[in-house]
């Protein structure tokens, strides 16, 4: 079984820790969204979206975050010869649906420095063109992704979007605090899926330094993310990157990449 992901991708973050999560082995393939290694030609004829993860079983390929997770519990129950019963419960998978239609993209960009956020984009876009110049016969594919980053680019400079991804996240968690409030887990008593798709959306807001306003202030949220963090998966998927001084040893790796890149012209 082949994962195809980067730290940086909170999906991914969710894929890999329901792989630890269930014990299944798998190899690691990393893909870097901000150096635009997603646009590489060999990732891109697999996956056109250029979004990560992608997870590969054999001829077998899905790319939907939560389609993925669902896969690896089948894979889980089948290893372990379980039932029915070992799959998530309706609540569960709603919360996970729950969760995934919150889309992290604008919040998280207009949390970026804007120098930082519009080097990036331009050097991602040079590296789609680049790769179009390259690959002639992807070349309308390579044109749409374009496209949405100039789309991305003219939307954070809209305050009603940046609005709505704002006020989505709190209603949201809102709902999570009043949900914790009756249980230790987000679906009941016991780590689920739900979790799994959580954990990651508290992590990039503790990223973003906006983890007083969004976690602090609410307590039975604050006390969940202290037991997440203490869960081996988090810390081999998450704290290895991103914990103290580990965030900015990995985002300025990163930016140097870019910099460098971007000064030598090399897309």
């Amino acid at each position: 079984m082949q994962l195809y992901h980067h730290p940086f991708s909170l999906d991914s973050q969710r894929v890999r820790l329901a792989l630890e999560e269930k014990g299944i082995d798998y190899t690691s393939n990393h893909v870097n969204p901000i150096t635009g290694r997603n646009m590489d030609a060999s990732f891109f004829r697999i996956n056109q979206s250029a979004r990560l993860p992608v997870f590969q079983n054999g001829s077998h390929i899905i790319f939907n975050t939560i389609e993925i997770i669902q896969y690896i519990e089948r894979i889980a129950v089948v290893s372990l010869g379980g039932d029915d019963t070992f799959f998530s419960s309706r609540e569960v998978v709603e919360w996970m649906h729950k969760i995934q239609a919150w889309n992290p993209k604008y919040f998280t960009l207009s949390h970026v420095p804007e120098k930082y956020r519009i080097s990036v984009s331009k050097f991602n876009r040079q590296v789609i063109i680049a790769r179009m110049s390259e690959s002639p016969e992807l070349a309308s594919a390579y044109h749409c992704k374009l496209k949405d980053a100039y789309e991305t680019e003219d939307k954070l400079k809209n305050p009603v979007v940046l609005k709505r991804s704002k006020e989505h996240l709190v209603r949201f968690l809102d709902e999570v605090e009043t949900k914790l409030k009756e249980t230790a887990f987000l679906a009941g008593g016991e780590f689920s899926m739900a979790d799994v798709m959580l954990i990651p959306v508290l992590a990039r807001l503790v990223l973003l330094n906006v983890e007083d306003e969004y976690i602090s202030s609410r307590p039975n949220i604050a006390q969940y993310w202290v037991l997440m963090q203490q869960r081996p998966s988090y810390k081999k998927v998450i704290g290895k990157y991103f914990n103290g001084w580990r965030r900015y040893k990995t985002l300025m790796k990163t930016w140097c990449f870019v910099y460098f890149r971007s000064l030598l012209r090399r897309y």
